[in-house]
């Protein structure tokens, strides 16, 4: 009797959770109403036997006494789980009721747990936190900069979610983070929140064809250009983070016009020639953001207009960085070949200016001291820079001759790097057909032997080019 009590009890319990549609209830398994049918037979059966017992109905009677037991404890374990759910979800109402609360402690305490939530490993916490998202974006126009603060950086934390992404995007955050900016721009602390917060969005896989457009639309794209400018008192931390936004924003794009228009290869490249001349003062502290400003200037639009500006300067910076990063970050110093790399490439100026400032030796010495990870690309960029210099006018390969790139040369050729040898071989074909003196000198340092073991090289382009340079410009 007790149990069909517990069976009606339990049926009537699943009629009443059923009206429950936009609750998360046992209701969603039907657990009320497939267990209370458990306990319904169960003690049907077990009253039956009990006024006609026999051992067909005994066993009968067992065996449903088993299924109701593991009936209990798969609907005891959902039940727990969802006393769990209900519990999150009861402690984020309480947490956002705590935020839009009026007293102003109570707040700041509330988005910290928001802010510490946010750095959360787990999956779910991002979508638990989405309840508190549109007021995280309406205290954004708040006065208070801890605050702000502390919900840029938690918007920030919760954006790699994709369907967090996506509410937030629909409830407006570009354009919420644009007026911050606009609001806070005297603010560097809120400026770097803001940076993080937008690199944070530009790194999702749709950025291109749903976050940019809504970015370049905006007023972000002019505040973030003119934090560019370091604070000496602040620091870099600013620079650094709006640096990263403008660096996602020019790599997304094929179209860099509009940043163009407002000035952005300007602003890079000053605040890369401001970086390098700071490193080659000694200050190797700045080096923050300097691979973050190369990056600025990878564009193919933008280094051709950064040819047409002719700032020698730019060509010094890299050279700086180039140097003094080689053993510390070497990344960075491959960063800094690659551009200097494709500035010579488009600009005889720029080319010019490595002669006139005296900056071809240092390149043509880190070609004989780059380490050997360096093959792969840093060494290979230095030798193109030389490579576009070489190929601008003659007398340029004669000066390089007279600066040591002959011996350099004889260094490259003997590597096992075939792209190497076979850019060195382009380079020595532009000196030798310079000036016969050019050919003599490169004769006198053993330059015929080395060829001629170069014409056993396993690829066949590269006996070519050296049978080419021994018979018709070396041994005539």
């Amino acid at each position: 009797i007790a149990i069909l009590i517990f069976g009606c009890a339990e049926v009537m319990m699943g009629f009443t959770l059923s009206g429950e549609r936009d609750a998360f209830t046992s209701f969603g398994n039907y657990t009320s109403f497939w267990q209370g049918t458990l306990f319904l037979v169960c003690g049907s059966l077990s009253i039956y036997t009990e006024l006609r017992p026999s051992k067909k109905m005994v066993t009968v009677c067992l065996s449903m006494y088993v299924v109701s037991l593991l009936g209990i404890i798969v609907s005891f374990g959902y039940r727990i789980r969802l006393f769990s759910y209900l519990t999150q979800e009861n402690s984020m109402h309480l947490l956002v009721g705590l935020l839009t609360g009026s007293d102003a402690t109570c707040r700041l305490q509330a988005v910290r747990c928001l802010h510490e939530l946010s750095h959360s490993p787990h999956t779910s916490v991002a979508s638990a936190c989405l309840p508190a998202s549109p007021y995280l974006l309406t205290y954004l126009s708040g006065q208070s900069t801890k605050f702000t603060e502390l919900c840029l950086y938690t918007l920030g934390n919760l954006c790699p979610d994709s369907v967090v992404k996506e509410k937030l995007l629909a409830q407006g955050i570009v354009p919420a983070l644009a007026s911050c900016l606009e609001n806070q721009r005297h603010n560097l602390a809120v400026v770097e929140a803001v940076g993080f917060t937008l690199s944070q969005l530009l790194q999702a896989n749709d950025a291109a064809e749903k976050i940019i457009p809504m970015v370049l639309a905006s007023s972000l794209p002019s505040h973030l250009l003119s934090v560019l400018t370091p604070d000496p008192k602040f620091g870099l931390a600013p620079a650094i983070e709006c640096t990263w936004c403008i660096h996602y924003l020019t790599c997304s794009m094929k179209d860099h016009r509009v940043l163009l228009a407002q000035g952005a290869l300007l602003q890079c490249s000053s605040l890369l020639v401001s970086l390098g001349g700071a490193v080659a003062e000694g200050n190797k502290e700045e080096a923050g953001a300097v691979n973050l400003s190369s990056a600025e200037v990878r564009g193919e639009p933008a280094l051709l207009l950064s040819t047409q500006m002719g700032d020698v300067r730019i060509v010094v910076a890299l050279c700086a960085l180039l140097q003094a990063f080689l053993h510390t970050q070497p990344a960075l110093a491959r960063e800094s070949a690659w551009v200097l790399n494709n500035l010579t490439a488009h600009s005889r100026a720029l080319c010019s200016a490595l002669l006139t400032l005296n900056l071809v030796p240092g390149l043509i010495q880190l070609l004989q001291l780059l380490p050997f990870n360096w093959l792969h690309r840093g060494t290979r960029d230095i030798l193109r820079v030389l490579a576009n210099i070489a190929h601008n006018k003659k007398d340029f390969c004669v000066q390089l001759a007279h600066r040591g790139l002959l011996s350099a040369l004889c260094a490259t050729l003997k590597m096992a790097d075939q792209e190497m040898v076979t850019l060195s071989m382009d380079v020595l074909f532009m000196l030798v057909v310079s000036s016969p003196q050019v050919a003599e000198e490169f004769v006198k340092q053993g330059g015929l032997s080395l060829l001629e073991a170069t014409q056993y090289n396993n690829e066949g382009e590269i006996r070519q080019r050296a049978t080419h340079l021994l018979e018709h410009h070396l041994l005539s």
